[in-house]
């Protein structure tokens, strides 16, 4: 990973975020298949890690506080699974007005303000997931199209 991705990730905005991923989409010589999926991809990533990041309360899909926005941490979110459950981990905090199912600091967490969740929520519900049941699943093949959708990031950055 470059040196200038990381400050990118730790200091930008998400549009600045989106801009460099788009230039760089446009250098290479992506499917126009691959293309049409990975700037909304990272664009429903960043709204919901920026906002985070900007509040100081960025953590782990396993709950852990992280205090730097990393290309590293992006692609642990990535995971479809781990997005879904981002999605719903936001969703419950906004109704509650508390940061929920983390391991940050319970001050912290008390101090959560809301996060607005129309792009990653468009996003996922474009992909059969459903945003009312947590426990229900989506189809696999969108599992297996969003590995692909990281995998070609991951060669831009």
């Amino acid at each position: 990973m470059k040196e200038k991705t990381y400050e990118l990730f730790k200091n930008a905005t998400t549009q600045e975020i989106i801009e460099v991923i788009d230039a760089e989409l446009k250098t290479r010589n992506e499917s126009p298949f691959w293309t049409d999926k990975v700037v909304p991809f990272s664009r429903a990533i960043l709204s919901v890690l920026v906002a985070l990041r900007d509040n100081n309360m960025l953590f782990n899909p396993e709950g852990i506080f992280v205090d730097t926005l990393t290309p590293e941490l992006f692609f642990r979110w990535s995971d479809f699974v781990s997005l879904k459950t981002l999605a719903f981990i936001i969703q419950e905090s906004n109704e509650t007005g508390e940061l929920l199912r983390t391991k940050l600091d319970s001050s912290v967490c008390k101090s959560y303000k809301d996060i607005e969740l129309s792009v990653l929520g468009d996003y996922l519900s474009r992909y059969s997931v459903n945003l009312e049941n947590e426990a229900l699943d989506f189809p696999i093949s969108n599992y297996n199209l969003h590995q692909g959708v990281s995998n070609v990031i991951k060669s831009l950055l």
